[in-house]
């Protein structure tokens, strides 16, 4: 299969419905793309039906086009992560794995246009994000969540306010910024460095304000990353994880119980913010973002240090930190129903707090004059207990 054959498949792909935000090929299904959250089949001519075997495994290679690094990491540790281009129209970020024998391939197309923070409506804690002048800051949620969207909104603010060297270390480069006020040097895993743990190593020694770190894998990443923060320089980073308080006790996790205390210590000197995303089906089309968000305080740093009790846990600290821009899943999905962004169901599968987010709709639909209950005909029994 020649490299034009594939670009006209993946350039048909995009354009067969609005909002492609993935292409999906997989064996036993047709060509698919993801379009507002859900996956849609592509007709095409000839019909490709359902992909065979042969056909995702001779788009594999090709799209791998005889890198021996990547050839051995798919076959050694089943899964590869590349970038491709598709000239004039798109650049993707792919990952290649193996499943029963056969290789299934998934493109997140990604977006040439750098996001501002703005334009995303992104909450105004983010443009503090980028006046950091040192430590750490984490951005988690799970793939596809739009965390790597919201830090190159973040940079592009740094870009757009400070002279500063910036270095990124990412798998691969998603949006290539360029140089504005801040000088940009932007590092693929594989073509650029071996590991995020060397290549945050080299990045000590090359003088910059800020990393960005695409995500941090392993123990080895984290120290550095830690040892980056306390040494003044800013670090921006991912972690798949659901909420604030998993954020910290992931990282916990990482290290022995031995080295427990110390970790708690270097987390809270270093930790400036921690941001979790999730992407919700928005009322009419598209979706719409939930965040929370927990930002560095007394109260936080003590209970980083001494482990979350009655009282004194991350959900009530972020409840109570509202004037501070922080905010909890549940109080930010209250606030998209009640601007009508977002239905009750959509709330209610989202929620962390169920029975919380379910009276606060309740509020909110009391407010608005609308029923809160199904319950209907309902009147007092004036004979109970009369024929006793």
């Amino acid at each position: 299969m020649r490299k034009q054959e594939i670009d006209n498949i993946l350039t048909r792909m995009l354009d067969s419905h609005s909002n492609v935000s993935d292409l999906n090929l997989t064996v036993g299904k047709p060509l698919q793309v993801e379009s507002s959250g859900e996956l849609i089949g592509v007709e095409m001519q000839p019909d490709f039906n359902n992909l065979t075997p042969f056909q995702t495994e001779i788009m594999a290679l090709n799209l791998i086009n005889q890198d021996r690094r990547l050839t051995d990491k798919l076959i050694s540790e089943g899964s590869c992560d590349l970038s491709y281009s598709l000239a004039g129209k798109t650049r993707f970020r792919v990952n290649i794995f193996s499943q029963s024998g056969n290789y299934s391939i998934v493109l997140r197309k990604l977006e040439s246009k750098i996001p501002t923070i703005r334009d995303l409506n992104l909450p105004e804690v983010f443009y503090g994000i980028a006046q950091e002048k040192n430590g750490i800051v984490f951005v988690t949620g799970a793939t596809g969540s739009g965390k790597s969207t919201s830090l190159a909104a973040v940079l592009d603010e740094i870009n757009n306010e400070k002279s500063v060297h910036v270095v990124t270390l990412e798998d691969p480069i998603e949006y290539q910024h360029p140089h504005k006020k801040a000088t940009f040097n932007q590092r693929e895993l594989g073509t650029d460095f071996d590991s995020f743990a060397n290549g945050l190593r080299s990045a000590l020694r090359q003088a910059p304000k800020v990393i960005l770190v695409g995500e941090i894998r392993d123990r080895e990443s984290l120290e550095i990353a830690l040892t980056a923060a306390e040494t003044g320089h800013l670090v921006l980073s991912t972690l798949h994880t659901v909420d604030a308080g998993q954020t910290i006790n992931r990282i916990l996790g990482m290290f022995s119980t031995e080295e427990e205390n110390q970790v708690r210590i270097r987390l809270a000197d270093t930790v400036r913010w921690i941001i979790c995303q999730r992407l919700l089906p928005k009322i009419g089309q598209g979706r719409v973002a939930a965040f929370e968000i927990l930002g560095t305080s007394l109260r936080v740093k003590e209970v980083i240090l001494h482990g979350e009790s009655e009282g004194k846990t991350y959900y009530e600290i972020m409840q109570a930190g509202k004037p501070f821009g922080m905010t909890t899943f549940d109080d930010y999905i209250i606030d998209l129903y009640d601007h009508g962004l977002i239905t009750e169901e959509t709330a209610m599968a989202y929620a962390s707090h169920k029975g919380f987010v379910g009276r606060k709709i309740d509020s909110v639909k009391a407010s608005r004059g609308e029923k809160t209950t199904d319950i209907e005909n309902l009147e007092v029994d004036l004979n109970y207990g009369t024929n006793l």
